[in-house]
């Protein structure tokens, strides 16, 4: 049998231009995706005489790094020259409580349907998951009138509010399709002893979820800083998160448009996803993976 599968598997083994057609055509797509970041790259260290003077698309004459500086503190935002920092900020209050509540409260609701099986579970975790497949314009007016009535309009409490309700959604779901693997046996052992819901959740469950907790945590912390229409819409001038604020990106209508600091702009906001992805990547995958195989 082992010959067969050996011999079998020969003719795919001994077909290097298929391997390599497959190669080159991967190598396409991912060089045609990075061209626009190959673009920013370049952008952020060339000068704007550099730019005018050739176009967009070039190699930097000569390097123009005080881009980020000027793009860190002094570049001009909505009529205030203080550049992205403030935003940056903005963007790091939003992100982490709505990041952190959001996936506490998706474990909290995954374990409750997963775990603590109910009449119309089933019927709750639908509605909740619901979430996940609405457009996020049709939520729009809803959320203007809740905000208003709450008096949280042009707020980053206002966003953090709408983030952690947007992200239990899929907080939820990742987490109940990891809890439905815990064995039921643990949970009545534990019950037996007298825990109630709480204690089982904190002392059982919590330990058990380091994988699915680290996807949820990647998951809400891109997606939330990369957001852009709750941000552009519900929040104006210095409460705004960094990725409303660069589209208010200006310049004195008398100069020529800064295509290099506004570059160092967009690599600067980008920094943190990047670094996410970069060093989190790894266990975003073995999270997912651990949850699917289970």
């Amino acid at each position: 049998m082992a010959e067969v599968g050996a011999a079998s598997l020969a003719p795919a083994a001994r077909n290097p231009l298929g391997r390599w057609l497959v190669y080159a055509l991967l190598t396409g797509f991912a060089a045609f995706y990075l061209v626009p970041l190959l673009v920013v790259v370049l952008n952020s260290v060339r000068t704007a005489q550099d730019i005018g003077a050739t176009s967009v698309i070039g190699w930097p004459r000569e390097l123009a790094l005080d881009n980020f500086s000027r793009a860190w503190g002094s570049y001009c935002i909505a009529q205030s020259c203080t550049g992205i920092a403030p935003y940056m900020w903005n963007s790091f209050l939003l992100v982490v409580p709505a990041t952190v509540i959001s996936t506490l409260l998706g474990a909290l609701n995954g374990y409750s349907v997963a775990l603590w099986r109910f009449r119309g579970d089933n019927w709750v975790f639908g509605l909740v998951t619901l979430g996940v497949f609405l457009p996020e314009q049709m939520k729009l007016i809803p959320w203007a009138l809740v905000l208003r009535d709450l008096g949280l309009t042009n707020t980053i409490s206002g966003l953090v509010l709408i983030h952690v309700v947007q992200g239990i959604s899929f907080t939820t779901l990742f987490c109940r399709n990891y809890y439905v693997a815990i064995p039921a046996e643990l949970l009545k052992a534990a019950r037996i002893d007298g825990a109630g819901y709480f204690r089982i959740f904190w002392r059982i469950v919590l330990p058990l979820s380091p994988p699915i907790l680290i996807v949820t945590v990647i998951w809400q912390f891109t997606h939330i800083w990369n957001e852009f229409i709750y941000g552009v819409t519900f929040t104006s001038g210095t409460q705004q998160p960094v990725t409303a604020a660069l589209i208010a990106l200006s310049v004195s209508v008398s100069e020529a448009p800064q295509y290099g600091v506004q570059s160092a702009a967009v690599l600067l906001a980008a920094l943190p996803t990047l670094l996410v992805y970069l060093f989190g990547g790894k266990y975003f995958l073995r999270g997912l993976t651990a949850g699917a195989v289970k």
